[in-house]
């Protein structure tokens, strides 16, 4: 709270400063200027002044844009002549010589821009370049695509994009990837917004756009999918998205858009669904001043609310412990449904056979002598029981809001040297799904940027600090919440959780002697009439459910008083304590570059050089960083490209080295050819390697999560939890439980217990984790036909190395004799084995390391679009992805569906103040896999549109439209929340409207 406050004062203090800028920079005489050019610029359509043009000098720093009556003037510390650049989207850029010290009576009048492809991108190369000669794959939305997208907000719009996949863990959270090996936190893709990496320090991936500009700031987005890092770096692996926001020289005034909507339309509320509609609502405020081309500042405020989507799905994760002598229509004793919590961490209840405390309480209380409670309590079955979970409607917080302050100064120096400060901050409630469901509850991100650019180089430094506020994890509340509620004492889960399961073996065993006294008039053991009540299904079904309910006597119930009081409790302390997370990690970024194009004639040569430090500081509760733990890695790369056969071959080398202080140091070579075979018709195919280090959690977690404990992959870790002593991998485990669960003699026959434990697959060596390696081959075509049909087609092969993973092994409690040959130590490996089959984060580890063979994977894109008559657009791409490996861990992170298609068709000038857009998507289904949930994701079909009508008079734009528009519920990760339609209606006014 304190941190929070603090960073309120500084953005009002920043705010008070930028209104006083101003004073500081009175004009300077135009005596002392070289060259002076004032005028207007209109469109050569309607010969109507155009505001927001773009208007610089070629080859400086130096610029400014027309006003809304389309008028400027610029002043330059240059003797003519020169040339100045008239640019803006959407119209043909113009460029003019100046040849006088004064020329006033400039009028320009440009043309709308008909020919397709024509964008300029600078992500391929690192320099500007127009998108049809881009060495690699690359796609853009600049401000029309921005301004017009049916999508109820701009960032959901990048799932239109050929080749990209998106996931969503929250209203407000999306991530995207490319090219397979997606995740809810995708390690595997960079996002840079204004140079700045968003990926938060302690996850290690962005975290969408919840510090990002809001859409009146955005000017142009880049997404380069594939392989990057020979250019920008660790984990730039399967794509990088550059978010470029409006620079205050060039885009002035004064941008309101307010936005009010609904979701939840039709929910299910047998699912605990809002049966009614929410509201949605989102404001956002742009205003940006610049002072005699000088000095310029821009103030940007966004704020949003809404009703999250809630997690609905209540597959049971654990199905396969279900014991075969059980009714298919009964409960399973192990159930754990995915959006159900406090009923995670499986345990076997006839391991309660083993605990001299356990039968010395049934002895007593079923007036049992010593020997008939021993053998009552042997006689429990082998079966997986869970704890009775809550919705998680009742645990997480589905308040979703998201506030943003993004601010920025600049001062040019000179003509050619700009200087600017950065500011990021965004704060809200979210939820993210990882190993578990996280609620992101008040946290807050922020970044700070320096910069100091010139016509020919950069410097730049940054920090990003993170704050989890009131974030925590839902399962945990849950298990707190159960584990209070059986303490007699009221305040201790894990004594509560005992006295559960104790309550639960203990009406097994009554329910046994019952039968028995029964059937003999006694209450002495008969084994006879124990295994008739355990071999009738319906019996034990019976059994199984009345030792439920009488172990969920004490239960809180949702809502009551008790239950919020336990809640409040679990979140009134940090893991492992309670259920908070107390982090304020960061990392600090400084980097450089420099363009040789003015020294160097023969080639175009770049070098750059970049310094990071990651500091973790979860406070224990994420990392073991108690005390704090610094991470250091720095790279250098050098680019040069070079022109052939008068242009038509266009060749581009790179080589990149970057070292971690944890691992080996990578180099990180590509190679790109572009050939024109035609005007506007170019063949590009590249090589390119890419790395990622394993991320600050791949290195440092220590993490309990109820079922498991999270560890990083350095060897550190296995040694602190002695992970490769008595443990054997989690899928052999498995395969134990299954069969003790099909036969429960198993484990008492001598000769089925030393099969089933040869059976077993130990983990007795961890290979300590290291940088993930790819080789990513291209080959593409991007061609420009008759100035109406652009075309776009790529395919691309990856092969990866040391692919990075976790594995997931369980710990016995103790070490099983070899060739055993007495009775004594039968049973003592009959323990031992008896020991795997219930795990905790005590016992079981989920630990990174790398795959031995290598994976490969390959996939195509084909894109078109089509400019039609009277101003129609249309718009199709298709991707191909497929997995040609298979991954021999728990989990396989593919994670995407082979084939999808999407389909754009629009018309902004439909009248001259009425446009539409339409957005259809389909992919196919496809297999989730993640150490959250398993699932198969069905196929999905969406269409989002949207109307817009122009009030030029008040410089507004109106637009309603709906994302998801048939409310075609679905999902898009396993695990994730159930998506649905949004319908919004929004007035943007833009003081350069257009």
């Amino acid at each position: 709270m304190i941190t929070h406050q603090i960073r309120k004062s500084t953005v009002l203090c920043l705010t008070i400063l930028i209104a006083s800028f101003p004073q500081l920079f009175a004009e300077v005489p135009p005596a002392l200027l070289d060259t002076y050019v004032s005028g207007t610029v209109v469109s050569a359509e309607d010969n109507q002044p155009l505001p927001g043009v773009n208007v610089t000098v070629q080859g400086k720093i130096i610029g400014t844009s027309t006003d809304s009556e389309g008028n400027f003037e610029l002043n330059i510390s240059q003797d003519p002549p020169l040339t100045l650049v008239f640019s803006i989207v959407g119209f043909r850029t113009q460029e003019v010589e100046i040849t006088t010290n004064e020329r006033t009576d400039l009028r320009i009048t440009m043309e709308e821009q008909t020919i397709m492809g024509s964008d300029v991108v600078v992500s391929a190369s690192r320099v500007e370049e127009s998108i049809l000669e881009a060495p690699v794959t690359i796609e853009k939305m600049d401000v029309i695509n921005i301004r017009n997208t049916p999508s109820d907000d701009y960032y959901k719009s990048l799932s239109h994009l050929k080749g990209v996949d998106m996931t969503s863990n929250s209203i407000n959270f999306q991530v995207i990837n490319s090219r397979g090996f997606n995740s809810t936190g995708n390690t595997r893709m960079v996002q840079l917004i204004d140079g700045m990496d968003t990926q938060a320090p302690a996850l290690n991936f962005p975290i969408g756009n919840l510090n990002g500009p809001n859409e009146l700031d955005v000017e142009s987005i880049e997404y380069l999918p594939g392989a990057a890092s020979a250019l920008y770096g660790p984990n730039a692996f399967n794509g990088i998205l550059l978010i470029n926001s409006k620079d205050p020289f060039q885009y002035q005034g004064l941008s309101v858009m307010l936005k009010s909507g609904v979701n939840h339309i039709n929910g299910n509320e047998s699912l605990g669904e809002p049966g009614n509609p929410q509201s949605t609502t989102s404001t956002a405020i742009r205003y940006a001043r610049a002072i005699n081309n000088k000095f310029a500042f821009k103030l940007n405020f966004a704020y949003s609310q809404a009703e999250d989507w809630y997690g609905i799905n209540f597959t049971d994760k654990n199905e396969a412990f279900k014991g075969s002598n059980l009714p298919a229509e009964a409960r399973n004793p192990a159930y754990d449904g995915i959006h159900s919590y406090g009923d995670d961490g499986s345990f076997n209840i006839a391991l309660l056979g083993l605990s001299s405390n356990f039968i010395e309480r049934m002895s007593q209380q079923f007036g049992l002598s010593p020997q008939n409670a021993q053998q009552y309590a042997a006689s429990i079955p082998s079966q997986p029981v869970n704890r009775t979970g809550y919705d998680e409607r009742h645990l997480v917080d589905y308040g979703a809001e998201n506030l943003k302050f993004n601010s920025s100064l600049h001062y040019r120096l000179s003509d050619q040297l700009e200087a600017s400060y950065t500011l990021n901050y965004g704060y809200g409630t979210s939820v993210y799904t990882g190993a578990q469901r996280y609620s992101l509850k008040n946290f807050n991100i922020s970044q700070h940027k320096l910069q100091l650019e010139g016509s020919n180089f950069l410097l730049k430094g940054y920090g990003t600090f993170e704050d989890s506020g009131d974030s925590y994890i839902a399962d945990f509340v849950g298990y707190y919440i159960n584990g209070v509620s059986s303490d007699p004492m009221g305040s201790d889960p894990s004594r509560g959780n005992q006295a559960w399961y104790g309550t639960y073996g203990g009406t097994i065993v009554g329910a046994l002697v019952n039968q028995v006294q029964q059937a003999t008039g006694s209450t002495d053991y008969n084994q006879t009439v124990v295994n008739g009540v355990l071999n009738n299904p319906a019996a034990l079904a019976a059994i199984y459910n009345q030792a439920r309910m009488n172990a969920d006597g004490n239960r809180y119930e949702p809502g009551s008083t008790e239950f919020e009081n336990a809640k409040d409790a679990a979140l009134q302390n940090t893991i492992p304590d309670g259920a908070l997370f107390d982090d304020e990690s960061r990392f600090y970024h400084l980097e450089g570059q420099y363009n040789f194009s003015n020294h160097i004639d023969f080639a175009n040569v770049i070098l750059g050089a970049n310094f990071r430090q990651f500091q973790l500081r979860s406070n224990g509760t994420i990392f073991d960083d108690a005390g704090g733990r610094n991470i250091n890695e720095w790279g250098t790369y050098l680019q040069a490209s070079k022109a052939f056969l008068e242009d038509q071959v266009q060749l581009t080398g790179s080589v990149r080295y970057d070292k971690n202080e944890n691992f080996d140091g990578q180099f990180s070579p590509r190679l790109s050819g572009v050939f024109s075979i035609a005007d506007n018709q170019n063949i590009r195919a590249s090589f390119q390697t890419g790395f990622r280090n394993p991320s600050t959690q791949g290195q440092y977690i220590d993490l309990n999560v109820v079922t498991a404990r999270l560890l990083g992959g350095l060897q550190q870790f296995a040694n602190k939890y002695s992970v490769t002593t008595n443990s054997y991998t989690f899928e052999s485990v498995q395969e134990l439980t299954n069969t003790v669960l099909e036969d429960p003699t198993t484990l008492s026959d001598p000769a089925k217990q030393t099969a089933a434990i040869n059976n077993l697959d130990p983990y007795s060596t961890h290979d300590e984790v290291k940088p993930e390696q790819i080789q990513a081959y291209e080959i593409g075509y991007k061609g420009l036909i008759g100035d109406k049909l652009l075309i776009d087609a790529a395919y691309y092969y990856n092969i990866y190395d040391d692919f990075i993973t976790q594995i997931r092994v369980r710990r016995a409690a103790g070490s099983f004799v070899q060739n055993p040959s007495t009775p004594a130590e039968f049973a003592q490996n009959g323990q031992v084995a008896a020991s795997l089959l219930s795990g905790d984060f005590n016992n079981t580890f989920q630990i990174y390391t790398n795959v031995d063979n290598s994976v490969e994977a390959h996939g195509a894109v084909f894109g078109a679009n089509y400019s039609l008559p009277a101003g129609y657009q249309i718009g199709v791409n298709y991707n191909w992805n497929k997995l040609i490996s298979d991954l021999e861990t728990f989990q396989n992170d593919f994670n995407t569906p082979e084939h999808k298609i999407n389909v754009t068709f629009g018309n902004r000038n439909l009248t001259e103040r009425l446009g539409f857009n339409i957005a259809y998507r389909w992919q196919d289904a496809f297999r989730w896999e993640s150490s959250f949930a398993f699932q198969d994701v069905e196929a999905i079909t969406t269409v989002d549109a949207q109307i817009n009508y122009q009030i030029p008079e008040y410089n507004a734009t109106l637009k309603v439209g709906g994302s998801d528009l048939f409310n075609k519920q679905y999902v898009m990760s396993g695990g994730g929340p159930q998506l649905g339609a949004i319908y919004y209606i929004s007035l943007t006014f833009d003081q350069l409207f257009r």
